[in-house]
C-alpha cells in the first residue's frame, strides 16, 4: 500500500511520486538490480565524469544515493521498532565532503550499493504489517516507515534519471555510451 500524503512532507512528494509500484519490496529489489546493471555497462573512463564543473561525478552520485539510502533505512528501522526519539537531519554536501569517493573504483561503489540495497530489501521484507504505519520524527518532520521505503526508491529513481539525462544522453564525450 502506497503512503498517504499525511505520512510525509510535501517536499518528499517529489520523490515518492516517481515510484509507480504498489509492492515496494519487490520494486526496491528490481530497481537496485536495474541501476547496478546500468552502471556496470559504463566505460571505466566515464566514472569520474561530471557534466558541469560544479556537479558531482558519476561515482559521487552513486555514493550519495548509497549514503542517503543508509540514512533513510536507519530511520525506518528506528521507527519500525517503535523508537520515537527525534532524529536529526543530514546535510548531503557535508556527507560528500567527508566521503572520499574519488579514489574508489566504480565497481567497488556498485558493490557497496548492491549490499546496502540488499540490506534495505531484507529490512522492509521482515517488517510485520503494523510496523509500516509507525511514525517518527526526522529532521523535525514526521514520516512513516512506509513513506521512508517509497522515499528510498524515489530518491534512487531521481538520481538514475539524472544520470541518464545529464550524463549519458547529453553532449558529452560519452554521449551514446549507454545505448
Amino acid at each position: 500500500m502506497r503512503p498517504a500524503p499525511d505520512e510525509y512532507t510535501p517536499y518528499h512528494e517529489t520523490y515518492i511520486s516517481l515510484v509507480q509500484a504498489d509492492d515496494i519490496v519487490t520494486a526496491l529489489q528490481a530497481q537496485g538490480n536495474e541501476t547496478a546493471a546500468m552502471l556496470l555497462r559504463l566505460p571505466p573512463a566515464m566514472a569520474d565524469y561530471r557534466y558541469a564543473p560544479d556537479k558531482w561525478t558519476i561515482k559521487q552520485v552513486l555514493g550519495h544515493v548509497t549514503d542517503g539510502e543508509r540514512v533513510l533505512a536507519y530511520r525506518a528501522l528506528r521507527f519500525a521498532r517503535g523508537d520515537r526519539t527525534p532524529l536529526t537531519g543530514y546535510e548531503q554536501d557535508d556527507f560528500m565532503r567527508g566521503a572520499n569517493f574519488e579514489p574508489r573504483t566504480l565497481a567497488s561503489l556498485i558493490e557497496e550499493f548492491e549490499a546496502v540495497r540488499r540490506s534495505t530489501v531484507l529490512l522492509f521484507a521482515s517488517l510485520e504489517p503494523e510496523a509500516w504505519s509507525r511514525r517518527g520524527v526526522a529532521n523535525q518532520n514526521e514520516i512513516s516507515v512506509r513513506a521512508l521505503a517509497w522515499l528510498i526508491a524515489g530518491h534512487e529513481m531521481h538520481h538514475r534519471r539524472a544520470l541518464q539525462e545529464k550524463y549519458f544522453r547529453s553532449k558529452t564525450p560519452f554521449a551514446g555510451a549507454m545505448r
